[in-house]
């Protein structure tokens, strides 16, 4: 008998820099209040600070419940900031998407729900012929889209609606995050979304004075 697979999430963005890993952060603690082992991975993480560590990757630590071995919570991480088909060129090393399926898959075996977090946005290169995407579909896990509420956050978050079809991937539902407090119309490009993007709305972040996920998971639904 194939042993059940904890529930889990691909949380995606729009772009690099728009909170997506406090919304990743924010979804590990409102299933906290459902599960007891919750875990969140970075499987790719490209920027590494001067004690080898990662802060996404950290962040997503500190909001999970139980420790694992870093290579099932972040199988690659990468000293440049960049993008990671680059920076792993830069190392002489390729990430594998099969080596992080194996990862995750470890992580839904032992937690009782898994968050997995992807690097800048859905499309962005992990090889010379593989990009997030392409891990999202090995993965087979439905997609979160975290929407940077930004100028220009109306075409990068439909846009990307559209790589999300054309992957055969299942939308679960997507997040706003004020990137921009003092955006133009920003209640109009939220009603905008809500009208044009194929999947709920599952809450919206303010911009917070500090990144803090406890906060942030006040917002937040978690999909069924």
């Amino acid at each position: 008998m194939t042993e059940a697979l904890a529930p889990a999430w691909f949380v995606a963005g729009t772009d690099t820099g728009i909170g997506k890993t406090l919304a990743a952060s924010a979804l590990l603690y409102r299933l906290r209040a459902r599960h007891a082992r919750v875990v969140g991975a970075k499987p790719v993480a490209a920027g590494a600070g001067p004690d080898g560590t990662n802060d996404d990757v950290v962040r997503l630590r500190a909001a999970s419940t139980c420790a694992v071995a870093a290579a099932l919570d972040n199988t690659y991480l990468l000293r440049l900031p960049a993008s990671p088909h680059l920076a792993a060129a830069v190392e002489g090393t390729r990430i594998e998407l099969d080596r992080i399926h194996r990862a995750v898959q470890g992580l839904r075996c032992d937690a009782d729900a898994v968050i997995v977090e992807g690097v800048g946005g859905l499309l962005v290169p992990l090889s010379d012929t593989e990009d997030g995407g392409d891990l999202a579909r090995r993965l087979r896990l439905p997609i979160i889209l975290v929407v940077g509420l930004r100028l220009g956050c109306l075409n990068h978050a439909l846009l990307t609606q559209e790589a999300i079809a054309a992957r055969g991937l299942h939308f679960a539902g997507w997040i706003g995050s004020v990137v921009d407090p003092g955006m133009e119309m920003l209640d109009g490009n939220i009603v905008t979304l809500r009208a044009r993007l194929r999947a709920p709305c599952l809450g919206v972040i303010p911009h917070l004075p500090h990144a803090d996920p406890i906060a942030a998971a006040s917002y937040l639904v978690v999909p069924d």
